[in-house]
């Protein structure tokens, strides 16, 4: 599917633009406040092409797309209209627990610029690599230019979150950046400067003390600040006038903030912000290699709640004032686990497709994004995500035994290893090691539970395939609580792998095989239900009286005729016998459109079963079986 047309069902199964409260991503999540969750399609969300997962975590939807996420995005954004002056929209009340609520808060404003922190780490990182190789030296232009990218969004840190939390809290964002730079004034900061030779500490305004401080890095006066703004802006448009709110209420917004957030908001925010560091550092320092095991073990887990990035604002306060985190080697061994737990699935994988997907999904994995390997493969097969949690958590205690901390916000990847540091730089090495390593080992020592992947995929050779000939339709039967499958179009069988589309071919939607139609009907495989009907009537979702459950996908991209050229004689729900016609389609139309007609014929549910075998080949009818699955 492409990506516009994602963004489209997304939109259409959440309610449409209606229901969107905010939108943004991260890595690899697409992350939206909802307004009534109750209207949200959340399985069909999930069962959608290019989707992982979609799932509700911390007061959040959130739709799991991997590396695609920006492009879904871009999309999504060109089809709603949600700005902090759109129409209001009366939110229907949920209720939600404090700690629930300032998760999806952090999230929510961390999640926009997760892009740009990333950027900036990865250049730290290149930095620090090409420093610490000797290729060039540290006061050469080039590498000064390199820190100034890496340490611009940490310099200039409440300008961003000024930006981000206006979307979040529905208010002005340009009024939000005058509050960042009133925290960010030369003479506040170059008074927070002097403050310890010069003795001055404060000024004055209207006999009330400012202090000066230094803003820079900080998280939660800015956050707070824009807060306080988002209702005192609304507060003041209403009292004044319609016909002078363009002069007058920008001015008394400024008037009223700035003073308020340079005497009380600011100072409370940044000593809040200090305290809630050293208390984290404290409890770090007495639970030792404890803690970092607890945290490594199940970092996983924050991952899959969508509470990683609320990780974020702790280690950016940690850096601010201590120049360093020491929850981020934790981070880097969780996500190297992951990795290592996936290779070790694709050394014990069978099946070529799902060998190559489990490969990249490891490889993924080595540089910071988990996902893929996590729902993919590690939690799908339940013991490589012990081992990759318990590999984790060794490896973050070994790091912190020896101080391991991280020095920038990065990617916790192979990429961000310059930016750690430790008491020798060896033990960096070592923990990432003992992450991977461990957990490879012990996912190829555990084993996995896996489908019998040694499928017959090439329907080319006679010696590998058995070819059935013209069968009743009756014959359908069942097959060790199992089932046989009759062929559901008249054609030529082909193998997965040549259908254009990696969500097909690549075994990501489970096993199966496709067919090249030679008419334009689509009929029932066996006895059964009939789950799912696209709207577009291109794709049938069927599952039989023994549990089976198949796709039936009528060419490719062809969602985007928008159910032009097919003609459904099913509903949702409706019971169909093996041979009933389902849908039908103008093939010769379709190609002339510029759509590619091959049928891919999925087995959605393949990890029920532990065999699948390829019992069609060559030209086959509806009365002709297909595909034989058993437990």
């Amino acid at each position: 599917m492409k990506n516009d047309q994602l963004a489209k069902e997304i939109l259409n199964l959440i309610g449409g633009e209606k229901n969107v409260k905010y939108v943004t991503h991260c890595a690899t999540r697409l992350r939206l406040n909802i307004y009534d969750e109750n209207v949200v399609d959340i399985n069909s969300i999930d069962k959608l092409e290019g989707v992982l997962k979609a799932q509700f975590k911390s007061g959040q939807l959130q739709v799991i797309l991997g590396a695609k996420v920006n492009s879904v995005f871009d999309e999504f954004v060109k089809i709603v209209d949600i700005t902090g002056n759109g129409i209001e929209i009366k939110e229907v009340k949920t209720k939600k627990n404090l700690f629930s609520a300032g998760l999806e808060t952090l999230a929510g404003i961390f999640g926009s610029i997760i892009p740009v922190l990333i950027g900036c780490g990865m250049v730290k990182s290149l930095s620090a690599i090409i420093t610490a190789t000797g290729m060039l030296d540290q006061t050469s232009g080039f590498i000064t230019i390199l820190n100034l990218i890496g340490d611009l969004i940490f310099y200039f840190f409440p300008f961003f979150l000024a930006v981000s939390a206006a979307k979040k809290f529905k208010t002005n964002e340009f009024m939000a950046i005058a509050l960042a730079g009133g925290l960010m004034y030369p003479t506040i900061m170059d008074g927070a400067k002097t403050a310890a030779q010069t003795g001055v500490k404060t000024m004055d305004f209207l006999g009330l003390p400012i202090l000066f401080v230094n803003y820079k890095s900080t998280i939660i006066p800015i956050i707070l600040a824009v807060w306080a703004l988002s209702y005192v802006y609304k507060k003041v448009n209403s009292i004044i006038p319609e016909a002078f709110r363009v002069l007058l209420t920008p001015m008394l917004v400024l008037f009223i903030m700035i003073p308020l957030e340079l005497i009380a908001i600011g100072p409370i925010g940044s000593y809040l912000g200090i305290y809630v560091a050293k208390i984290i550092q404290w409890l770090y320092a007495k639970s030792g290699i404890v803690g970092a095991f607890t945290f490594g073990t199940f970092r996983p887990f924050l991952v899959m709640f969508g509470m990683h990035y609320a990780v974020t604002p702790i280690n950016t306060q940690l850096i601010a004032e201590f120049g360093q985190t020491f929850i981020s080697p934790a981070q880097l061994t969780g996500n190297m686990s992951q990795a290592g737990a996936c290779l070790g699935v694709y050394i014990l994988l069978k099946n070529k497709k799902k060998k190559t997907g489990a490969l990249s999904s490891g490889v993924t994995a080595l540089f910071g994004i988990t996902e893929p390997a996590l729902y993919g493969f590690n939690l799908k097969y339940k013991k490589p995500m012990l081992a990759a949690m318990v590999s984790g958590g060794i490896g973050a205690a070994y790091v912190n035994y020896f101080g391991g901390a991280g020095t920038t916000l990065i990617l916790p990847g192979l990429l961000a290893l310059p930016t750690y540091v430790a008491d020798r730089f060896i033990h960096i090495i070592i923990g990432v090691a003992i992450s991977i390593g461990l957990a490879m080992v012990s996912t190829v020592i555990l084993g996995i539970d896996e489908e019998d992947d040694a499928v017959i995929e090439n329907t080319d050779n006679k010696n590998t395939e058995t070819s059935i000939a013209q069968a009743d339709v009756s014959e359908s039967k069942e097959v060790l609580k199992g089932q046989v499958l009759n062929s559901p179009l008249i054609g030529v069988v082909k193998p997965l792998s040549e259908v254009n589309d990696p969500i097909f071919s690549q075994g990501v939607m489970g096993n199966g095989v496709a067919i090249d139609p030679a008419e334009g009907k689509v009929y029932a495989p066996f006895d059964g239900t009939v789950e799912s009907l696209f709207k577009t009537k291109h794709a049938i979702g069927l599952k039989s009286e023994n549990g089976v459950e198949v796709l039936i996908h009528v060419g490719i991209d062809t969602v985007n005729l928008e159910g032009k050229y097919f003609t459904a004689h099913i509903e949702q729900g409706q019971e169909v016998k093996c041979g009933d016609v389902l849908v039908e389609f103008d093939k010769d139309s379709i190609k002339n459109e510029g759509y590619d007609t091959i049928v891919p014929v999925i087995i959605t549910n393949s990890d029920s079963f532990s065999r699948f075998n390829i019992i069609g080949n060559g030209e086959i009818t509806q009365y002709n079986k297909l595909l034989e699955v058993g437990v």
